[in-house]
């Protein structure tokens, strides 16, 4: 038997007990059926950095590690930032690259979109993996996440999806390594269990080598917002824009928190449902709205 990729006091007996806890509070709705073994199943994967993305490498290198049947679908263009966007109003034109790896010209939506309605509808996915991104997808950066939404659009064409994101501070030393020792027994166990068809997994790889990284940790999504430092400049012209900087409005010391979890030196997984109702306002909002 090969060695857990876990550290010594993050073993697969742990992370599997977590990961089936967490996922059985969570059935609600109609839940995947466990998939112990991905050998042989197929492998949908896409991305928001783009099809030539450093980290979509990384991505395909733990996809063959689980199976051999992996399709590539991804941006021509970097998408950071797309959020669940469509696009609506130009054609798409899906370019194909070599042997069941395509790009296209549009959003992560739109690769998951077409990968699985077009390209692979004789034969869909069984699990769709995003990512691995540069740069962390934590708090409601999930709601402008080109990656964590190509993930979602699998979930919500009905397919297990686990996005993936790689924290970093200098671009030129970013630990991958991470991703490539943890993911594959992290999707291994989390197919395993199974897990409502509502709910996409988003994972995150603190900035640490894979050696320093302290386990795993299910947590929730924190508060993690793009503030409002707009950069407001004059072109050479003289005409006025404005740039949306990157400083970040966040509290990374809430225990519990995807935020916290990574900042501590652990893996952060966290799932998140598509179903955005919020069932305790629409029973204030019945009461509300009710008829005297």
């Amino acid at each position: 038997m090969a060695p857990s990729v876990y550290p010594k006091y993050c073993c697969r007996t742990w992370a599997a007990s977590i990961l089936s806890g967490v996922f059985r509070t969570l059935v609600v709705t109609e839940h995947y059926a466990p998939l112990p073994d991905l050998k042989g199943k197929r492998i949908l994967l896409s991305n928001d950095d783009g099809i030539s993305a450093h980290g979509l490498v990384v991505l395909e290198k733990i996809a063959r590690a689980l199976s051999d049947d992996v399709w590539v679908v991804a941006p021509a263009s970097e998408q950071s930032g797309a959020g669940h966007s469509l696009t609506l109003h130009f054609p798409l034109r899906p370019v194909k690259v070599s042997d069941r790896r395509y790009t296209i010209n549009g959003t992560p939506t739109d690769c998951v979109l077409v990968a699985i309605n077009n390209l692979m509808r004789d034969h869909p996915p069984d699990l769709v993996l995003s990512g691995i991104n540069m740069g962390v997808n934590l708090g409601e950066d999930v709601h402008y996440s080109g990656t964590v939404a190509a993930a979602m659009e699998g979930a919500l064409l009905g397919y297990r999806a686990i996005a993936m994101s790689q924290d970093f501070e200098d671009a030129e030393n970013i630990f991958w390594t991470a991703g490539l020792r943890f993911a594959p027994d992290l999707i291994r166990q989390a197919c395993a269990v199974g897990w409502s068809k509502q709910v996409l997994i988003n994972v995150n790889f603190p900035n640490r080598d894979p050696d320093d990284i302290k386990g795993l940790k299910v947590s929730r999504q924190g508060k993690h917002k793009i503030g409002d430092d707009l950069m407001h400049r004059n072109d050479p012209r003289g005409k006025p824009y404005i740039w949306i900087a990157g400083r970040r409005l966040a509290n990374a010391n809430v225990e519990g928190t995807d935020l916290k979890a990574v900042a501590d030196g652990y893996i952060s997984v966290t799932p998140l449902n598509v179903d955005l109702t919020h069932d305790e306002s629409m029973k204030t909002l019945g009461r509300a709205f009710a008829a005297p």
